[in-house]
């Protein structure tokens, strides 16, 4: 199967041209892929797309609708996806921000009640190193890397408030420098299962997904009910080859911090796999 078939090509190439849909003419999302950042998830979802029966979002990258772009509503959300004669079964879209951003689990469920939630979550040491290199490499990051994790709380402090009172405000302190706290995954899992039935969130190891991608997918086409079909020259999107040089006593901190934030994700529902013991 080619990577993009042609008339997904054709879809991204007329998107920026269409004009606001009217109510009803569009796909409403039945997946969305939340998470996590630097973790593999721009990658699955472009593996998600190559299915024959997955309309593309035409926003290309995602929408990010639920975090920063909620202030253009509703129309303007519709507008990023295919219309409803297309042909295609079931559409979505990703955002590695959604899991994590303070407001958007509620938007989701506020707006997509029947939503279907895909997290594919990285060893959240290597995420860190892998976030904070994707920061430092954009001009975001100017602090070393202890440095940048000794000021994480002081640099975080209010932006969950200051998201809460204004639809306007981006938090570009909670985006860009939340390097520990992007690794609760237990935390926004959980949240997410007081919104969501647990059996509609699927939970998926990115080092897996990379060494397996099709065994992977697999277990998303059952998730979203679609016929099985196996894709040939998946490639990764946005990977790092190599980590940071980073301090042993470094290393062994974030271990240690991590150690017990796992083992609470290992004990929720649909987690049925670990991380090797570092």
């Amino acid at each position: 199967m080619p990577a993009t078939p042609l008339r997904k090509q054709v879809a991204h190439a007329l998107a920026p041209l269409r004009p606001m849909p009217r109510a009803g003419s569009r796909m409403r999302p039945d997946y969305l892929v939340v998470g996590t950042k630097r973790g593999g998830s721009t990658s699955f979802a472009d593996w998600l797309e190559q299915h024959p029966d997955v309309a593309p979002c035409l926003a290309r990258k995602g929408t990010h609708y639920f975090d920063t772009n909620f202030r253009r509503g509703r129309a303007w959300y519709a507008s990023r996806f295919e219309k409803t004669s297309a042909g295609f079964r079931v559409t979505g879209e990703a955002s590695p921000y959604y899991m994590f951003h303070p407001l958007a689990p509620e938007r989701i469920k506020a707006e997509l009640p029947g939503v279907k939630l895909i997290a594919v979550l990285r060893e959240p040491v290597d995420r860190l190193l892998s976030h904070y290199r994707y920061e430092v490499e954009r001009g975001h990051e100017s602090e070393s890397l202890e440095r940048a994790l000794d000021l994480e709380e002081s640099r975080l402090a209010g932006e969950v408030e200051r998201l809460r009172e204004d639809v306007t405000y981006e938090g570009y302190p909670y985006r860009h420098w939340s390097y520990l706290h992007r690794g609760h995954y237990a935390e926004q899992i959980a949240h997410l299962h007081t919104l969501f039935d647990p059996q509609d969130v699927l939970v998926l190891q990115s080092e897996q997904m990379f060494a397996d991608p099709n065994g992977t997918l697999a277990l998303a086409w059952r998730f979203l009910g679609l016929e099985p079909v196996h894709l040939d020259h998946l490639v990764p999107l946005n990977a790092t080859a190599t980590r940071p040089d980073v301090a042993d006593a470094t290393l062994q901190r974030l271990r240690d911090y991590y150690a017990p934030r796992n083992e609470a994700l290992y004990a929720l529902p649909g987690v049925d796999w670990r991380w090797p013991d570092a």
